[in-house]
């Protein structure tokens, strides 16, 4: 690759290579604080390539590979080669992390405890995320949670955080531009933009924690709580997880671990005030 840059991102490395210099400058300014990679190996790599040779000048695309990669993705548009290159982080941890029980979440660290939150796209995990992680919590991620096979503790994995369409004005107005990346418009998901974490969750980022509680979070109806039993916890949280199945019995342990510990509910929130308010009081109740 013509350019190339070195990332460390809780205990993973990439090195992200691109046909063009314009998303390893965003990169380099979002992630400019956080720690340099321990070593010159990278765990994985990803590349941007061309997606043909006419690419270059003509709408130019991208094709997102790397050490691990899809042979039918579509390409992207270069004016969102931001979104690919994090596109491209996540491929690389979905098909090959096996350190931790990867687990497709949202996780946020109080009083030393870890409050993990999963679902379905536009479920709001991210943006709720992003509220708490301003509002006195640690942000420990926004597309990982990292379950430790031995211990059971979640680590973080502090990657941008990806807020979309309504929740961009929503966060915009409590954080300073520099914490803010480009406007990506019409992408797959419509609207982007990145926010970097705070600087207390980047300089933590090494540090884990034991969970308290899992919330299945849905955005856009009344307020309701109800309890998630643990053969149904179980369940969705296999499916919420890349690497549950290539884990094999160290997996089925830590998950099993994690369910009969961990206390789940389902929550539903017409707000973000309301929802953070509804956090709060159940984080009281579960310590």
């Amino acid at each position: 690759m013509t350019h190339a840059i070195s990332l460390r991102i809780g205990p993973a490395t990439f090195r992200v290579g691109s046909a063009w210099p314009g998303p390893l400058r965003d990169l380099a300014r979002l992630y400019a604080d956080y720690p340099a990679p321990l070593d010159a190996i990278a765990d994985y790599t990803v590349r941007l390539e061309l997606a043909g040779w006419a690419r270059r000048w003509v709408r130019p695309s991208i094709f997102i590979t790397g050490d691990h990669g899809l042979a039918d993705a579509a390409p992207m548009s270069l004016a969102h080669g931001l979104l690919a290159a994090e596109m491209g982080m996540n491929l690389q941890m979905a098909l090959g992390w096996r350190r931790h029980l990867l687990l497709h979440a949202s996780s946020v660290e109080k009083d030393g405890r870890v409050l993990v939150m999963t679902g379905e796209s536009g479920s709001g995990k991210s943006t709720l995320a992003a509220q708490l992680g301003e509002r006195g919590w640690r942000l420990m991620g926004d597309e990982f949670a990292l379950l430790d096979l031995h211990s059971g503790d979640i680590f973080a994995f502090p990657r941008l955080i990806s807020l979309k369409n309504r929740a961009i004005d929503v966060i915009a107005g409590d954080v300073p531009a520099s914490r803010l990346g480009p406007m990506l418009r019409g992408t797959a998901k419509g609207d982007i933009r990145h926010l970097v974490p705070r600087a207390d969750a980047v300089a933590r980022m090494d540090e884990g924690a034991p969970p308290a509680l899992l919330l299945f979070p849905r955005f856009g109806h009344a307020v309701d709580v109800r309890p998630v039993a643990q053969g149904e916890t179980f369940m969705r949280l296999t499916q919420a997880s890349t690497n549950y199945v290539a884990l094999g019995e160290p997996g089925f342990a830590a998950l099993t671990r994690f369910v009969t510990h961990v206390p789940a509910c389902a929550i539903d929130f017409p707000s973000g005030d309301e929802a953070i308010a509804l956090v709060e009081q159940l984080w009281a109740e579960a310590l």
